[in-house]
């Protein structure tokens, strides 16, 4: 499905809020859930995709399915993000508070993360909160990212270690 800023769609497999701001010639999957978020123009969002509140993803992205991109996330242009990624935004997540009531939004603050312009994720991995991937840098598969990436690494393993660094910048990036 193509959407495009200022329509209305009523589809039983989408779940977007009104107040989720779309940009020109979006692509949506069906069965994902939108709210309170911004996407670039010519993004396109894969089945089973969740983005909160307070997350951007700019122009011409690929969100590829089963992903969760959490409130404080922001992902720059261009940006690859593969089948089943998870980003954190709490370091010490509780269901409770210290008086033993179910947590609110007062009882927490939000950890930012920043994925750079180019920067590609693999599938399965999961970004731990306050983090920042580098412009052009590569996630392989199954990471766990749990410190900054540098511009233009390739990165796997958990936690996630240097292993090169991208010799030439990535043409689709620019």
């Amino acid at each position: 499905m193509e959407l495009s800023a200022g329509k209305t769609v009523i589809d039983p497999y989408l779940s977007i809020a009104q107040d989720v701001k779309l940009g020109r010639d979006v692509k949506l999957s069906k069965f994902i859930n939108l709210y309170g978020c911004e996407i670039g123009d010519e993004t396109k969002i894969g089945a089973f995709v969740e983005i909160q509140k307070n997350a951007t993803v700019g122009k011409c992205c690929k969100i590829s399915s089963h992903t969760f991109i959490c409130e404080g996330v922001t992902i720059e242009d261009n940006v690859f993000i593969g089948h089943g990624v998870m980003f954190i935004n709490d370091s010490y997540p509780r269901a409770t508070a210290a008086h033993g009531n179910l947590q609110t939004e007062a009882d927490w603050k939000v950890e930012r993360t920043v994925i750079k312009r180019g920067a590609s994720v693999g599938s399965g991995s999961t970004i731990l909160s306050s983090i920042t991937i580098g412009e052009n840098a590569i996630v392989g598969a199954g990471s766990v990212v749990t410190k900054d990436i540098p511009p233009n690494s390739i990165v796997a393993g958990n936690p996630a270690r240097v292993l090169r660094y991208v010799e030439q910048t990535l043409e689709a990036s620019k």
